[in-house]
């Protein structure tokens, strides 16, 4: 089976299912292999249009499927599998990108020994520079990982964890979006304060967090290194950094963290 022939199942057309498809067909598959399941009839129509791909119900939709990816909110998850556990087959992938639900509990609601993939990713999705971390369920064959990592790269960075790990990925690179915003609001404030208008602030601090963030990848280097080759004695940044100490900022990062990782295990814990 040749990669670009596999036909996809896309089961949930909301906003990560469409990332997802866009991210799909931008990476060469038509709109003909894909097959896409939605629940409201607008949404779908939408979907149709837009992107000239079919709908049809989900067992419908997984019939002919070489993958399946499961994208609807975890409170739909039971529901979706109740539809497609009988037709599910052990041929086919199952990729799931809802959060906290675990592959073993996916697993449970097939008939059959259906590989499953879950994944991790979040919201850079969008814009093609999403973090997507990938674990194996108890059917799935590297040969399954390497699919996954192939649908996924389209769309960002990929990386292979164990499951038990899937709750720390959730707090730091799925939320991890939500860190980074909440920061810039703050900085952006922050250049208010000090006599800029909002659109400059803005401005200066989001080109800023992109340099910073590019000089990390591309360099390689230890963030303190190029912290510290920010810093001059007794300057300005220095000044800055010490009074994020004094207010706890990384102690109050790593709580933070915690926090999401301790609530991601909350999520999954009724689910097992």
């Amino acid at each position: 089976m040749k990669h670009m022939s596999q036909r996809v199942a896309l089961l949930g057309g909301g906003k990560m299912g469409e990332a997802l498809l866009a991210g799909i067909l931008r990476a060469g598959r038509t709109a003909a292999d894909i097959v896409v399941s939605e629940r409201h009839p607008e949404r779908a129509a939408e979907l149709r249009e837009r992107y000239g791909v079919t709908t049809a119900e989900p067992a419908g939709a997984i019939a002919d499927a070489d993958v399946i990816i499961l994208a609807v909110k975890p409170q739909d998850m039971p529901a979706l599998l109740a539809d497609i556990g009988k037709a599910a087959r052990p041929e086919q992938l199952v990729v799931s990108v809802a959060a906290g639900i675990p592959a073993a509990f996916i697993e449970r609601n097939f008939d059959a020994d259906v590989p499953v993939v879950r994944v991790m990713s979040n919201t850079a999705v969008f814009v093609d520079q999403a973090m997507s971390a990938i674990s194996a369920g108890a059917h799935a064959t590297g040969d399954h990982m390497k699919l996954a990592e192939d649908l996924l790269s389209p769309v960002g960075e990929v990386i292979r964890v164990p499951e038990s790990q899937l709750d720390a990925v959730t707090a730091l690179s799925g939320s991890g979006p939500a860190y980074f915003f909440y920061l810039v609001e703050a900085m952006t404030d922050a250049g208010i304060l000090l006599g800029l208008p909002r659109e400059v602030a803005y401005r200066l601090i989001v080109q800023t967090a992109i340099g910073a963030a590019t000089m990390l990848k591309e360099t390689g280097e230890h963030p303190v290194k190029l912290r510290e080759a920010v810093m001059s004695p007794a300057g300005t940044t220095i000044a800055a950094i010490r009074e994020m100490e004094n207010h706890g900022v990384r102690a109050a990062m790593i709580g933070a963290l915690e926090a999401a990782r301790d609530r991601s295990r909350e999520l999954a814990s009724g689910l097992g």
